[in-house]
């Protein structure tokens, strides 16, 4: 392949008009445009410091009335400003997300312009919540209007093309291969891009424990660590990851686990109820050790950040509560990139809106490996069980529409749990449409004075094209999140005698949950899945690391004289 200075294809008439296209506006490198001037905000050459109030409310129920008592808070949060050199190690770093996302950080790096059926084609990163969508920072006080940023230019982040790439597949096929095998991207980009995918060789041999996966993966299993020792197998990715962190120099690796859907595991009180426990049943080989499991618990030892891509329960409580034991951050569970999404989206509309949804249907099907997996019961499962609980929270908000949970009613009965939709998931493998999703959703709802009403969604989208740019905003966000720390402070500071000592978030990345279908909270705290709240509580951290009030759409100015 030849390539001119700015990355493009040969030297024909074509690509000396292609070489002048710009940089996509998503690529784009800006340096750290933003600066606070405010006594909340303080800038030196290692950190941004602010200073925030958390406002909330106490409400008691009182005979019927409500009893409200507004909260303050009072915080300093601490944004170390020197962006580490990272890598991102995938697990299944060979299947279609991984190949995909390795092809298109390339593309972009390289700025390779492509040929499709529609004409020109230029990389970007489009779908990216973090380099594609922006963020109201204010107004123009000489024309009014309102100012706004790309997310990834609030704090100072990884940009997607400095990621150093890895990971682990029990397919042993090389990247280039791989992202033929995927069939996801033009066939123009794959053939300029495919030597830069060869020289990222093959994926490391990962873990392969077949009661875990569908049996039809078994044909892909030819890059395995061999024999059944989980303990040496624990030892054996720990080592990885260091080899992997000391052979490109890196500061911080994150471990992403985008392999296939795995069952459930069987949480076993003395088996992985615990740390303890479950650090145990890693040395004795414990049959419901599961391989997502291992690789999370390799990354926590190691101290680098976790993501679960997929929906099984890879954070079994004692794998929690060694994340809490060393500090070390994970976050999850299961990409939320298109049905679930949107679902998590109409149904609050439909609520908020006063209607009140008495089913929802949804059907999905793929082609792709990842619908292949999922044709086996138990990997279905474990997607069904992370599709349905979208809609929980917002139901749970509104005992207008619904009836509560009864307290003191039998356990499983329909008024311990309260009312709900009646909620359905199916998922077909269709080979033919490949990683072409079709997804059909039917929202059937009481409206006005016993009517009904019917809405029906017919929603296609290119799976792995949709599901990238989340592994993208999730690794680079996770990266972002160690760097942040706080510390509680006093509303009057002369009051304070001694501050306290900085200190990390919590290990649970709660924050993550915008990309994520059933997101993994601190234990004891509720589940939040309103799509337009999950993106709301993102927002309003990343602005008050820099000081600022989080969005508020009351536009007063507006509307008084």
């Amino acid at each position: 392949m030849s390539s001119n200075a700015n990355g493009t294809g040969a030297n024909t008439p074509e690509s000396q008009i292609e070489s002048v296209l710009p940089i996509h506006p998503t690529a784009a490198r800006r340096g750290n445009p933003i600066v606070v001037q405010s006594d909340l905000t303080s800038y030196s050459n290692d950190f941004i410091t602010s200073k925030f109030t958390n406002r909330g409310a106490d409400v008691s129920v009182v005979e019927g009335q409500y009893i409200v008592t507004p909260t303050t808070k009072h915080y300093e949060f601490q944004t170390a400003r020197k962006v580490p050199k990272t890598g991102l190690m995938m697990v299944g770093w060979g299947g279609n997300n991984g190949s995909t996302l390795s092809a298109t950080i390339l593309a972009n790096r390289h700025n390779i312009i492509w040929h499709t059926k529609n004409g020109i084609q230029q990389p970007n990163y489009i779908g990216s919540l973090l380099r594609a969508s922006t963020v109201r920072l204010g107004t123009d006080p000489s024309t009014g209007k309102d100012i706004y940023v790309p997310i990834s230019d609030v704090l100072p982040m990884v940009h997607p093309n400095d990621l150093v790439l890895g990971g682990w597949d029990i397919s042993g096929l090389r990247m280039d291969e791989a992202m033929r095998r995927a069939h996801v991207l033009d066939y123009d980009l794959q053939r300029q891009v495919a030597p830069y995918m060869a020289e990222l060789g093959k994926p490391l041999p990962s873990i392969y424990y077949p009661d875990f996966i569908a049996a039809n993966q078994e044909a892909r299993a030819d890059n395995v660590v061999p024999g059944t020792d989980k303990q040496a197998h624990l030892e054996h990715l720990r080592a990885d990851i260091r080899r992997f962190k000391e052979q490109h120099g890196l500061e911080r690796v994150v471990v992403f686990w985008t392999a296939n859907t795995e069952r459930y595991s069987d949480i076993i009180p003395g088996v992985n109820d615990t740390a303890d426990n479950l650090l145990n049943a890693i040395k004795t080989s414990h049959s419901e050790v599961s391989p997502s499991t291992l690789f999370a618990v390799a990354a926590i030892l190691e101290g680098e950040p976790f993501i679960n891509g997929a929906p099984q329960n890879t954070f079994v409580p004692g794998v929690i509560e060694l994340a809490e034991r060393t500090g070390s951050f994970i976050g999850g569970d299961d990409l939320k990139s298109g049905q679930t999404k949107l679902k998590s989206v109409f149904a609050e509309f439909l609520v908020n809106a006063g209607i009140k949804p008495l089913s929802i249907a949804s059907y999905n099907h793929l082609g792709n490996n990842d619908g292949h997996n999922l044709s086996a019961e138990p990997q279905f499962k474990s997607k069904e069980i992370s599709k349905s609980s979208v809609v929980d929270d917002m139901v749970a908000a509104n005992h207008l529409l619904y009836k509560p949970a009864q307290p003191g009613a039998p356990v499983g009965s329909k008024d311990a749990k309260g009312e709900h939709p009646d909620h359905i998931v199916v998922i077909k493998y269709v080979p033919a449409v490949g990683d072409s999703k079709r997804a059909i959703d039917e929202y059937y709802s009481e409206i006005f004075c016993g009517g009904r009403s019917t809405i029906n969604i017919f929603n296609e989208c290119e799976d792995s094209l949709l599901a990238t740019p989340l592994i993208l905003d999730l690794t680079i966000l996770a990266e972002l999140l160690t760097r942040v720390k706080y510390r509680e402070t006093s509303a009057t500071p002369a009051l304070t005698t001694k501050a306290a000592e900085f200190k990390p978030l919590y290990p649970v990345l709660s924050l993550l949950s915008y990309m994520l279908k059933a997101p993994l909270v601190k234990p004891g705290t509720d589940v939040v899945n309103s799509l337009n709240r999950q993106r709301n509580a993102l927002e309003t951290f990343l602005k008050a690391c820099i000081g600022l009030e989080g969005s508020s759409d009351l536009l007063l100015e507006t509307r008084i004289w």
